[in-house]
């Protein structure tokens, strides 16, 4: 119906006004109709059987296993067709290995193959019919089974047709739309209805009905089977663009929250330099005309910058989500505080002891000043590796150590096993993804890993600038264990 739609998108019920349909609207019908049908049972095209994914020494099992039951079918078939219908031992061969071919080339062709395959049932049962009454065309001078005898062979589905029939109706339906299958199903159906019901045969067993319920039974397996697979292909691409979108998000958000971090950072040295444009001319005694115009065009084009400044990054502004944790997120319910620095290092400390776990510090090296985007991430490493441990890690204790280098600051955040019983994790899980946002988006390093003893460790090395490039041998972290 669909493609008949698509050749004549004009036709469809018509209106109470219109006038009655045509001779050839009525001819045309039909001919779409058997398109559709064409397009289903002749040029639907489907891919070879896939080999198994694993285990990789059995991934070809399948097609074996195919091939051998063709060459057992093609020998049974054969010698029942002679037996049976008593036909010449040339034409019974040759009609018992293209039943067992048809399998073979289900395997790459199931639609042909289907073809193939009741194209062979259906000589058989001519052949058989013609051998009934008589007829020595093509056939075998042996007598027909007599009409009297109380065994009489099946017709016009011979019992190793029926099995190889069925066989490649199964490849067929776990390859091709259940639309074909169906029309597969119902066109043997009618050629067997055409051989047992319309021409009939007296002297065979007829099998019409039972060939028609399995190969219908194998078809609604195959099918869905087909749509089983189908639903899993479709869930795990779901569940993969999920996760890739979930930590694409994560990503995202961590940036909007470092742009409007840095924007608070840099508004406030543009107010520092537009004020001390400012107050600079009322320190110099006398001074010269061009010195007050140069001090005035820099505290213009200061406040300019200012103002470009909060109205594009501005709009980042945001309350972030409450912090499950209490150990201070550093905006949350005043998004216009100052954004913290490594001075505040103690009093996260502290909330963290509070919220219930041990917490040591250590801290070496010589202090030295540190640009103000180099002290926000490593307070801000150190704040998200906190709130993993007391999601991931409750009871445990958390040593952090911060060394000073003369190229800049190494963060390392130790964890022990957890003492007590993991609750759900309340976040997204991505808190890594922001760390390695902020390391990489000033030149340095983050290194994460499990413990010996069942704990976890976040290593950052931050470099005062980025044009010190990647930190390299005493700078760079290592991510050992807690000495027990």
């Amino acid at each position: 119906m669909d493609e008949a739609r698509q050749v004549n998108p004009g036709t469809g019920p018509p209106s109470p006004s219109a006038s009655p349909p045509s001779a050839s609207t009525a001819l045309r019908r039909p001919r779409d109709y058997f398109q559709a049908l064409r397009a289903d049972l002749w040029t639907v095209a489907a891919d070879p059987l896939p080999p198994l994914s694993r285990p990789r020494l059995l991934r070809w099992l399948p097609h074996l296993l195919v091939c051998a039951a063709a060459l057992a079918l093609a020998f049974a078939g054969t010698d029942e067709i002679r037996n049976s219908y008593h036909l010449a031992s040339g034409l019974s061969t040759v009609l018992g290995f293209l039943q067992g071919g048809a399998v073979v080339l289900a395997l790459r062709r199931p639609v042909p193959a289907w073809w193939l395959s009741l194209a062979v049932t259906a000589v058989s049962a001519e052949a058989a019919r013609i051998a009934q009454d008589g007829v020595k065309y093509g056939v075998s001078v042996l007598p027909s089974p007599s009409p009297m005898s109380s065994i009489r062979p099946p017709w016009p589905w011979t019992s190793q047709g029926i099995m190889a029939c069925a066989l490649v109706l199964f490849l067929l339906a776990l390859r091709v739309p259940v639309r074909a299958s169906i029309g597969v199903l119902a066109l043997t159906a009618l050629v067997t209805y055409f051989l047992q019901g319309v021409q009939g045969a007296m002297s065979y067993s007829p099998t019409g009905l039972l060939a028609v319920l399995v190969l219908a039974t194998v078809v609604l397996v195959g099918a869905a089977l087909r749509g089983r697979r189908e639903a899993r292909t479709q869930l795990v691409e779901q569940a993969s663009l999920t996760a890739e979108e979930r930590a694409r998000r994560t990503v995202l958000e961590e940036r909007s929250r470092i742009a409007r971090e840095l924007h608070d950072v840099v508004a406030h040295h543009m107010s520092v330099i537009s004020i001390q444009a400012q107050v600079a001319p009322h320190l110099v005694e006398n001074p010269s005309e061009e010195l007050r115009e140069n001090l005035a065009g820099i505290r213009q084009n200061a406040l300019e910058a200012l103002t470009e400044l909060r109205r594009v990054l501005g709009v980042l502004r945001s309350e972030d989500p409450q912090d499950p944790y209490g150990i201070g997120s550093g905006t949350g319910d005043a998004p216009d505080s100052p954004q913290p620095t490594l001075a505040r290092l103690d009093a996260l400390v502290e909330n963290t002891r509070a919220a219930g776990l041990t917490v040591l510090t250590e801290i070496s090296g010589d202090a030295r000043p540190l640009p103000p985007g180099v002290e926000l991430s490593a307070y801000r490493i150190i704040q998200e590796a906190l709130s993993n441990a007391l999601r991931h890690a409750p009871g445990s204790t958390v040593r952090v150590e911060l060394t000073h280098f003369p190229r800049g600051v190494q963060v390392r955040v130790i964890n022990s096993r957890p003492q007590q019983p993991v609750p759900p994790s309340p976040g997204a899980g991505h808190g890594l993804l922001g760390m390695r946002e902020r390391a990489a988006m000033l030149g340095g390093t983050l290194v994460t890993s499990e413990t010996s003893c069942g704990g976890y460790t976040v290593a950052a090395f931050l470099p005062r600038s980025r044009d010190q490039g990647p930190a390299t041998g005493d700078d760079l972290p290592h991510p050992t264990g807690p000495r027990d």
